[in-house]
């Protein structure tokens, strides 16, 4: 078992309480925005980021936080970031761009990348993502986010991610 029958499995295997919403495919936050309306809880944009030293970062933020990636290093912990290509991303969380999720965690062999959460999501009764594809949404607290990420055996960073400013 494999993809999102795992995930399903390990949900209920794990009892997190989740609410999953089927929706046509959305590519970009902007696209999400009619979406959002009638799913209650926060709602998330993620970024495939590499750092200096070569590290893969997934960092999850509020869907309308502008990230400051000159001063995301420094909350973080690690070296100068850029986006990180496709092909890479298909290779690390086997997601194509458009379904970023932190759930592709899954997906990733142990120590392959890291997920960095926003502190303010990790603490949401209800934080909504991709369910490894971009035509469902599912709604679970972000603690049981960090749960799962531990489950399939890597260790998430949970931080305060600096916003750019307008």
């Amino acid at each position: 078992m494999e993809g999102e029958e795992k995930l399903w499995s390990d949900l209920d295997a794990l009892r997190i309480a989740y609410e999953n919403h089927e929706h046509e495919a959305v590519f970009t936050v902007e696209e999400s925005r009619g979406i959002k309306a009638g799913i209650p809880g926060e709602h998330t944009k993620n970024l495939f980021l590499k750092d200096a030293a070569g590290d893969f970062l997934l960092v999850t933020v509020p869907s309308d936080d502008p990230v400051d990636l000159k001063a995301l290093p420094h909350a973080i912990g690690c070296k100068r970031v850029s986006f990180g290509k496709a092909e890479d991303m298909i290779r690390l969380i086997r997601i194509e761009p458009g379904s970023v999720t932190p759930l592709a965690m899954i997906n990733a062999a142990p120590g392959a990348i890291t997920l960095v959460l926003d502190q303010a999501l990790s603490e949401a009764d209800r934080v909504n993502v991709h369910p490894l594809r971009n035509t469902a949404t599912v709604g679970l607290p972000g603690e049981h986010i960090l749960r799962l990420t531990r489950h399939w055996g890597h260790e998430p960073v949970v931080a305060a991610i600096p916003k750019k400013e307008a």
